[in-house]
C-alpha cells in the first residue's frame, strides 16, 4: 500500500550546533513530584482520576512516584552529570494555590519548594525553562466550574500566571504558559482518558482548546504590560505534533489528508497564535460537518475580530514537542457511527511495519519526520524561534534493562534531523531530551519508561540508575553535535561498556529486594501476599520467577499444615 519515499532516508550528516545552543531535560509536576497530599498541596484533577480504580494501568498513582519533591539536590546533581544547559519543569497550581483562587489562599510552603529548585539550579548554572500547566488543573476549579469547559478558567490561570511571574520571574526568563494543550482538550474533554476523563465528544475538545488558547493570550498579554520591562523574560506555549506524511506522494486526496493532520494537530494552536484565527481546513471540515448535523452553528467555536487581534503574535518562542510520525491517507467516515474530534478531519493514519517501537505503541522511530516537521513550522509560522521541548522515546518491558541502545539510536538519529533542520534554516535554539528520569506516565502509570535514568519505583527511596543513554547524550552536549563518524561510534561502545556495571548492580538490589519480599510472603498471611504483589510495579521476568515459585512454595507448606 505505501509508496516508497526517495528522500526519508538521508544519510548522517556529521557537524555541530551553532554556539550558545542550549542543551537540556525535562520532567513535570505530577510525574515526577510525589508528595501529593503534603505540605498545604491541594487535589489535582490528577489527585483524583487515579485515585479512581480503572483509570490507570493497574491503578498506578503519582502520589509518591520518583519523590522528586525531597530531592533537588540529588536530581540537580544528576543534570550536572549530563552537563545539562537548562532544566525545563512544571509548577503544580494547586501546590501554591490549593483551590486553584488566588483570593483563597497562597501555599508559602508550595511556593517556597519552586523558590529552592530555581535557585539549585541557577547556583549550577542551569537554566530554568518553567511551564505553566502541565495538566494538573486544581480539582476544586473542575468541581465548581468544569475546567476548561468554562470561559473562568482564563481568568482563574492568568491571576496562577501573574502570582508566579511576580515571586519567580526575577530569576525565571523563560516561561511556557501550556504544555501539549492537544492532549489536555482531547484526552481530557473528548475521549475521557485522562483528568478529568470526561467524555464530550465533538465538542468537549473545541470548548477546552477555545479557553486555552484564550488563557494563553491573556498570560502573554498580562506578562508583556506589566513584567517584560522589568524582568526581561519571554512567554511561550509548548505544542505537541506528530508528523504526516503522504501515503501516496502522487495522490493529491493523499496529500491534502496529510496537510489536514498536522493542521488539526499542531496548527489547532499554532495558528490562531501566530495568525489570529483556527486553520481554514478546521473550519472548513468542522462547519460542514456540524451542518449535516443538523446544528446551526459549527461546533469549532469562532473568535471575534477584537479576539483575533488579541492572540494573534502572542509568542516570543513556540515549544514544540515531538515524537513520532504516520503516513496518512483519506479516508470519510460515516455520520452513522456519530461526530467525533477524530471523525472531523476524515483521514486515516498507517505505520510501515519496519518502523522500530520499543515502547509505547503510538511511539514509532521516524526521524525524518522531525525534520519535515520543522520544516513545515518554518514555513507556517514565519520561521518562529523554537525550543524542542519534549522529545525521546519510552521502553515497555518487564526486565530492567540499562543499555539502552534503542534510545541512543532514536536521540541519535532525531538529534541529527534537527541539525539537518537548522542547516535548512529553521531557527532552532535548545532541545530538551523528554525525560530526566523514568516517571509516572498518566495512564499508562509505570508501565513505560522515558528516562534517562532508571527509577526504581519498588524501593521506597527511589534510587536513580543511569542508563547508557546518559553517557551518550552527555557526548553529544560535550561535543554540541556530531564531530565525526569515528569519535559518534567510539561514544555508543562506551556508553554500552559502562551500562553493564550499572545493570549488574541494579539486578542485585532487585534480587535483595525480591529475597526480603518472599521471606515476607512466608510468614505472612496471604491477605498481605497480595499486597504486595500489586505493590511490585514493573517486574522483572527473574523477580517473576521467583514470585512463582514462592506462591508455589506457600502452597505446599500450607497444604503440609
Amino acid at each position: 500500500m505505501m509508496l516508497s519515499h526517495p528522500n526519508n532516508h538521508d544519510s548522517f550528516y556529521y557537524g555541530t550546533f551553532p554556539n550558545g545552543f542550549s542543551w537540556g531535560a525535562g520532567s513535570s509536576a505530577y510525574q515526577t513530584e510525589g508528595a501529593w497530599d503534603k505540605d498545604g498541596k491541594g487535589l489535582s484533577i490528577w489527585d483524583v482520576f487515579t485515585h479512581k480504580k480503572g483509570k490507570t494501568f493497574l491503578n498506578d498513582t503519582g502520589d509518591s512516584s520518583c519523590e522528586g519533591y525531597y530531592k533537588i539536590k540529588d536530581d540537580i546533581s544528576l543534570m550536572k552529570e549530563l552537563n545539562l544547559n537548562h532544566y525545563r519543569f512544571s509548577i503544580s497550581w494547586p501546590r501554591i494555590m490549593p483551590t486553584g483562587i488566588r483570593s483563597d489562599h497562597v501555599n508559602e510552603k508550595g511556593v517556597n519548594y519552586y523558590n529552592a529548585l530555581i535557585d539549585e539550579l541557577l547556583e549550577h548554572n542551569i537554566t530554568p525553562i518553567v511551564t505553566l500547566y502541565h495538566w494538573d488543573l486544581p480539582q476544586v476549579l473542575q468541581e465548581k466550574y468544569g475546567g476548561w469547559q468554562n470561559i473562568s478558567m482564563i481568568n482563574y490561570f492568568n491571576d496562577f500566571a501573574n502570582l508566579c511571574f511576580e515571586r519567580y520571574g526575577d530569576r525565571v526568563k523563560y516561561w511556557i504558559t501550556f504544555n501539549n494543550p492537544w492532549s489536555v482538550a482531547v484526552e481530557g474533554y473528548e475521549t475521557g482518558e485522562h483528568a478529568p476523563g470526561l467524555k464530550l465528544r465533538g465538542t468537549g475538545a473545541y470548548r477546552a482548546a477555545h479557553h486555552i488558547i484564550k488563557a494563553h493570550a491573556k498570560v502573554w498579554h498580562t506578562y508583556d504590560t506589566q513584567w517584560r520591562n522589568k524582568q526581561r523574560g519571554m512567554v511561550g506555549i509548548s505544542l505537541s505534533g506528530d508528523w504526516g506524511e503522504p501515503v501516496d506522494i502522487t495522490n493529491q486526496k493523499d496529500i491534502e489528508a496529510a496537510e489536514r493532520y498536522v493542521q488539526f494537530y499542531i496548527g489547532w494552536f499554532a495558528t490562531p497564535i501566530f495568525h489570529g484565527d483556527y486553520p481554514q481546513v478546521m473550519k472548513d471540515f468542522i462547519g460542514r460537518k456540524s451542518a449535516q448535523q443538523g446544528l446551526g452553528t459549527s461546533r469549532l467555536p469562532t473568535f471575534s475580530s477584537q479576539e483575533k487581534s488579541y492572540i494573534k503574535g502572542t509568542s516570543d518562542f513556540l515549544g514544540v514537542g515531538h515524537f513520532t510520525t504516520h503516513y496518512i491517507t483519506q479516508k470519510s467516515f460515516p455520520s452513522s457511527r456519530g461526530y467525533t474530534y477524530f471523525s472531523d478531519w476524515d483521514v486515516a493514519e498507517l505505520v510501515d511495519p519496519r518502523w522500530p517501537d520499543p515502547g509505547s505503541e503510538w511511539l514509532y522511530s521516524v526521524p525524518w519526520g522531525f525534520r519535515r516537521l520543522l520544516n513545515f513550522i518554518k514555513t507556517q509560522y514565519g520561521n518562529p524561534m523554537i525550543y524542542i521541548t519534549e522529545n525521546g522515546v519510552s521502553e515497555k518491558m518487564m526486565c530492567t534493562e540499562l543499555c539502552d541502545d534503542w534510545r541512543i539510536q532514536y536521540y541519535k538519529a532525531y538529534i541529527n534531523e534537527m541539525l539537518k533542520a537548522i542547516r535548512d534554516g529553521v531557527n532552532v535554539k535548545g532541545y530538551t531530551a523528554w525525560s530526566l528520569l523514568d516517571k509516572f506516565e498518566w495512564d499508562e502509570g509505570y508501565s513505560e519508561r522515558f528516562g534517562l535514568y532508571y527509577v526504581d519505583f519498588r524501593n521506597k527511596n527511589k534510587p536513580r540508575y543511569p542508563k547508557a543513554s546518559v553517557q551518550f547524550y552527555k557526548r553529544i552536549i560535550r561535543s554540541n553535535g556530531f564531530p565525526n563518524q569515528r569519535e559518534v561510534e567510539n561514544w555508543r561502545r562506551k556508553a554500552t561498556e559502562t551500562c553493564s556495571t550499572s545493570n549488574q548492580l541494579l539486578a542485585a538490589e532487585e534480587q535483595r529486594n525480591t529475597a526480603a519480599n518472599i521471606l515476607r510472603l512466608i510468614h505472612d498471611p496471604l491477605t498481605s501476599h497480595m499486597e504486595m504483589v500489586t505493590e511490585v510495579v514493573v517486574p522483572t521476568v527473574c523477580t517473576l520467577c521467583i514470585l512463582i515459585s514462592a506462591v508455589f512454595l506457600m502452597f505446599l507448606l500450607r497444604k503440609r499444615n
